[in-house]
């Protein structure tokens, strides 16, 4: 029987484009590096200024093929609306113990859009969850064999759990390399039309589309000066790190 797709990394996030705006880089580093990424974006972008739910399906299969992720979903919670309840969670757990990843990135937990900051607690404790045995998510379909339990998908918790922080204003705990991915990055970002291309709809809240190229680049290249490489993306995580070899410590102090 055929097996579900098992992912290394998961990234979540309120909205197709989040991803590709906070660590699409990280994505194509680790797709590069033989790791097996995926994306589960938790709105269709109904409720999005310009464009429609249509629209942004298209745009972010384009933009997953360009970031070579091997599986992207969106949810149906309301855009604009997501709400931490019990019933999403579970929606989440699915999810999470379908394709069991080892690290999950989350939005940071201090955002402008609300959507964003309730992601953050939702996707933790979504996360928590899937690793009790208890916790009921349904049967899954019949062809994936023996990877469920009477209870649906047999429990899992990623070990790790990290925080895209490239718009909050905080001392991130570390940048990943995206230089060689630079370029790839903002493709992926310009694969959706209806939201950067310029347009009528929403002018005066958009970047015009000439300058989002400078802005995102600016952006990348002040978290790649903090770690001594020309592009970065930053992350938060909430645990203390742990240090082998001194000697090995990356980024050069003076």
């Amino acid at each position: 029987m055929a097996s579900p797709f098992a992912a290394d990394i998961l990234a979540i996030a309120a909205h197709r484009d989040d991803v590709e705006q906070t660590c699409g880089g990280t994505l194509l580093r680790s797709a590069a590096r033989g790791l097996r990424t995926a994306i589960l974006d938790l709105t269709q972008g109904e409720a999005g200024t310009r464009g429609t739910a249509e629209d942004r399906a298209r745009e972010a299969a384009e933009a997953a093929r360009i970031l070579g992720v091997g599986w992207r979903q969106a949810l149906d919670l309301p855009d604009g609306a997501i709400a931490n309840t019990h019933e999403n969670r579970i929606k989440i757990v699915r999810v999470l113990r379908e394709l069991r990843p080892r690290v999950v990135i989350l939005p940071y937990w201090q955002a402008r859009h609300p959507d964003h900051a309730i992601v953050a607690s939702l996707g933790y404790e979504a996360c928590f969850l899937s690793g009790l045995a208890k916790i009921d998510t349904g049967s899954p379909p019949e062809n994936h064999g023996d990877s469920s339990s009477s209870l649906g998908w047999k429990p899992h918790r990623p070990f790790k759990i990290v925080y895209a922080s490239l718009y909050a204003d905080v001392r991130p705990s570390f940048v990943t390399d995206i230089t060689p991915f630079i370029e790839q990055r903002h493709a992926s970002l310009m694969a959706y039309r209806s939201q950067y291309a310029n347009q009528a709809a929403g002018g005066a809240l958009f970047v015009p589309e000439e300058e989002i190229r400078e802005r995102t680049f600016a952006e990348a290249r002040h978290y790649g000066l903090l770690a001594g490489v020309l592009y970065g993306e930053p992350f938060v995580q909430k645990e203390i790190g742990l240090v082998d070899d001194l000697t090995l410590l990356s980024v050069q102090s003076l």
